[in-house]
């Protein structure tokens, strides 16, 4: 394991990643370590990372990386909620992954459109700008809404305008009006040209 201190999440998520490639599993991080990358920085001592595996696949996978060596916790969602299931992984130190499973709205072809970035020589998949603003909107927030915003803000010149209204559609109406409400105070995002 990579991390040796507090504070270093980041580094224990790149094992846990390792061990879901070992796997064939696809992942996209999520919440603050993709806003640092979507230009919205915040203060974050954990990791969020969505997956690809089916909910009915998660006890398996706990259970790999169990053997692995983690400490996992399996979360399951209520009836009602957003997130089907949850692993959350800890080490020693107490930094923290959370790894998501079957998000309410989430399009599964976000999988295909995460950014490759390189994080201690190891390669991380981020989601992309248009999900990452998607996920916000829909999470609903206060701060949530200002991670949106600013990181259509920073990105508006770059932004797919199709594609994010395609994904926020996807997460129902109240994230649709408050993309709509980005939209008008910050301008019309561009549809990259091929």
């Amino acid at each position: 394991m990579r991390a040796t201190k507090r504070g270093e999440s980041a580094l224990l998520l790149i094992d846990v990643v390792e061990a879901l490639r070992t796997k064939s599993v696809k992942h996209a991080v999520i919440g603050a370590m993709a806003g640092a990358v979507h230009g919205v920085i915040r203060a974050s001592l954990d990791a969020d990372a969505i997956v690809s595996l089916a909910v009915k696949e998660v006890p398996a996978l706990s259970k790999n990386l169990a053997d692995a060596g983690f400490n996992v916790e399996f979360r399951k969602g209520a009836f009602d909620d957003p997130i089907a299931a949850a692993l959350v992984i800890k080490d020693m130190f107490k930094n923290r992954v959370d790894l998501l499973f079957g998000l309410k709205g989430f399009d599964r072809e976000a999988f295909d459109r995460t950014l490759q970035v390189e994080l201690s020589g190891e390669s991380l998949q981020i989601v992309s700008r248009e999900d990452f603003i998607a996920m916000k909107l829909y999470a609903g927030g206060p701060v949530d809404l200002r991670d949106a915003q600013q990181a259509y803000y920073v990105n508006k010149d770059v932004l797919d305008a199709a594609l994010l209204r395609k994904v926020t559609q996807k997460f129902g109406r109240d994230a649709s009006k408050a993309l709509e409400s980005i939209i008008t105070e910050f301008g019309e995002s561009q549809t990259p040209s091929p």
